[in-house]
């Protein structure tokens, strides 16, 4: 801070050096005034002059570097005394301000949570009709349009969980269950779920788990293969999704392979970044660029990582590595 309170002390600093050389100018051109004597007193000046600049350093800066380090607590409790009035004017200004932004971010706050438990609540209601609403389409008699009714319905059902586990990821913390989940039972779930788009499109699953089981959060896991399943299955035609879980480096890693159309290179490094949608998903319209993103997120608090690799013409291998059970808790009790 040292540079700082010189450039602030700038000005007073000239003049103080201006008045030594206008001195020293006089004595040079008037005869009747002994330099040597004025050099002298000019030197004593600036030895008075710099003594007095690092006494009042420690004190004049003291305010500032509270200021400093007040920016990390936001307590107008944390603010030492002032020195100087001005001081005490930046003080009370700062204080005054941080209340109010303290005020309206609390008020955004609550008003923001309230909005977020109004539309989960939404979202639970309308799960009730369009529960009511898949029950009536399996009813239907003719199987074409029943299945281009599913397919839509699947559709918004899709889009209506990926907003539900959108406004929960931020507190994903408090909603985990972390225990001994069977990768089996959670993959054909969500294989299930996504039949009416399979069957159409003539796309089978090929699912071989050698590991049987991993340690995490059985619904939230379920949220993530149902974001890489479902892109899987979007971006294929007529072929077979492999599912396969293997141990590498004392890691259960759980891998999901189409062959579809895959992805491009300048694509690929940006498919889990929100809201995009990649050239082809941009030209049909279908995609909103929220899955990946939101399986990203999710991962994270499970201390999963999700990784992809893409030819395109050739296909896509998205990979789940999941912890070490030690790492794991080890991770958990930080």
């Amino acid at each position: 801070m040292i540079g700082q309170y010189l450039k602030e002390r700038r000005s007073w600093l000239i003049l103080l050096a201006g008045l030594q050389l206008f001195i020293l100018f006089v004595a040079s051109v008037d005869s009747s005034i002994p330099f040597l004597p004025v050099l002298y007193i000019v030197f004593l000046n600036v030895l008075v002059c710099t003594a007095f600049v690092l006494l009042r350093y420690p004190r004049e800066t003291r305010f500032y570097k509270s200021l400093q380090a007040w920016d990390q607590s936001w307590d107008s409790g944390a603010f030492r005394e002032t020195d100087s009035p001005f001081e005490q004017v930046v003080q009370e200004a700062v204080i005054s301000r941080t209340e109010r932004f303290r005020s309206e971010g609390a008020a955004g706050l609550q008003l923001l949570e309230q909005e977020k438990d109004e539309l989960l609540a939404w979202i639970h209601e309308v799960k009730t009709p369009l529960t009511a609403l898949q029950l009536m389409i399996e009813r239907l008699p003719g199987e074409a349009m029943q299945g281009k009714m599913m397919y839509e319905w699947l559709r918004i059902h899709h889009l209506l969980d990926q907003q539900l586990h959108q406004k929960r990821i931020p507190f994903m913390q408090n909603d985990l269950y972390v225990e001994k989940v069977r990768l089996e039972p959670v993959v054909n779930q969500e294989i299930r779920a996504l039949k009416s788009w399979c069957i159409p499109k003539g796309i089978g699953f090929d699912v071989s788990l050698e590991v049987e089981e991993v340690l995490t959060d059985a619904k939230w896991l379920g949220f993530i293969l149902r974001q890489l399943l479902t892109n899987a299955v979007k971006y294929s035609d007529s072929s077979d999704i492999a599912v396969q879980s293997r141990e590498s480096g004392g890691h259960t890693v759980l891998t999901i392979a189409d062959r579809g159309r895959g992805i491009g290179p300048k694509d690929l490094p940006r498919i889990f970044d929100k809201g995009f949608t990649s050239t082809l998903g941009r030209q049909e319209g279908g995609a909103t660029g929220m899955g990946l993103y939101l399986a990203k997120q999710a991962a994270g608090p499970l201390f999963i990582t999700i990784g992809a690799e893409s030819v395109p013409g050739e296909g896509t291998v998205l990979t789940l590595v999941f912890p070490r059970e030690n790492e794991f808790v080890r991770m958990e009790g930080m």
